[in-house]
């Protein structure tokens, strides 16, 4: 892990990941690219509908703050998780008309 990646994760680890967990949440970095941080949410957040309010009032505020230098925007990536992927595979192939 990078050291720019470290300085992040440990800004999450003080200032975001305790919130995020508070309410069944966690937050894990995709990558750094330009100044800009793109993060997944995961558990409860993971497709909240306060996902984008979430990332710019905590996440991106936090890290803007702490180190600007580094981070000037924080974007979430949406993704579906690997599981859900394949349970709708199955229900779609299971499903009898």
């Amino acid at each position: 892990m990078s050291e720019d990646l470290k300085r992040i994760e440990a800004v999450l680890d003080a200032n975001v990941r305790p919130a995020l967990r508070a309410h069944g949440g966690e937050i894990a970095v995709d990558h750094l690219e330009n100044g800009v941080l793109y993060v997944k949410l995961l558990g409860q957040c993971a497709g909240c509908p306060s996902a984008d309010l979430t990332n710019e009032t905590l996440v991106e505020a936090e890290l803007t703050a702490a180190l600007p230098e580094l981070v000037q925007k924080a974007v979430v990536v949406q993704t579906v998780s690997d599981e859900l992927w394949e349970q709708a595979k199955r229900l779609l192939r299971d499903h009898h008309l």
